[in-house]
């Protein structure tokens, strides 16, 4: 199956200024993402689009096409992500590359593994599915959360009929955590959208979920990565 990373990467950021650039554990950020995307064995090709020049010149360095700039408008805190990655695939095919399947990336996702991108690849190839998308275990259940009526009165946000729920009788619950979207192209161009029908979940540690908005999530990952780097040459 011909899949083609695509790294989305533009130069604003409300949250965190600069992030995509930020040095984490010694590399820029975007760069743990690449390398990722270059050690999986079942990607063919792997594009960044960005509208900053400082991101391209660092992708670049660390082996991404840039094979075009994102327009500004699409570069915008407003853009949707599915027009992102649809500008993407309309310049593919407009070039001669069709590939069978897109997969999102986001550098802010920098713990996702080679083996995580992997094993949703070979997830569709083996089930014909539409699309599969990175989860991880919920913190909260949503068993065990509650509403407030107009008289601050609780009741369970979802009607489970346990009266008192136990987490070892919970089931399991899962939430979208971001690392990675692999969607067929032609499910994305019928339904624009990432999760669609019949979409299968990609189950990921906690750990490799993690997710990067602020200054504190930056440091907590750079901590655990130089953690494990230090563990690895002990080794």
């Amino acid at each position: 199956m011909n899949v083609v990373a695509v790294i989305t990467a533009r130069g604003g950021s409300q949250g965190l200024p600069r992030k995509n650039v930020l040095p984490l554990a010694g590399k820029p950020l975007i760069a743990h993402t690449i390398i990722a995307a270059q050690e999986a064995k079942l990607v063919g090709r792997i594009i960044v689009s960005s509208d900053d020049e400082e991101i391209c010149l660092i992708a670049k360095k660390y082996g991404a096409e840039i094979p075009f700039v994102r327009p500004a408008e699409l570069a915008t805190a407003d853009a949707a992500h599915i027009d992102v990655v649809l500008h993407a695939l309309d310049w593919l095919q407009s070039n001669g590359d069709i590939p069978d399947a897109i997969l999102l990336l986001q550098p802010t996702s920098p713990l996702r593994s080679a083996e995580d991108i992997d094993g949703a690849i070979q997830l569709m190839i083996s089930t014909g599915c539409p699309a599969v998308v990175g989860v991880c275990p919920v913190e909260t259940h949503p068993y065990l959360t509650y509403k407030l009526d107009d008289f601050g009165r609780l009741s369970s946000f979802i009607d489970h009929g346990l009266r008192y729920p136990r987490r070892q009788d919970l089931p399991p619950a899962y939430t979208l955590n971001g690392a990675l979207y692999l969607n067929n192209c032609s499910s994305l161009r019928d339904t624009h959208a990432f999760q669609p029908l019949g979409a299968l979940g990609w189950i990921m540690s906690k750990q490799r979920s993690m997710d990067i908005d602020t200054m504190d999530d930056f440091l907590v990952v750079e901590n655990l990565l130089l953690g494990l780097a230090s563990e690895a040459s002990c080794d």
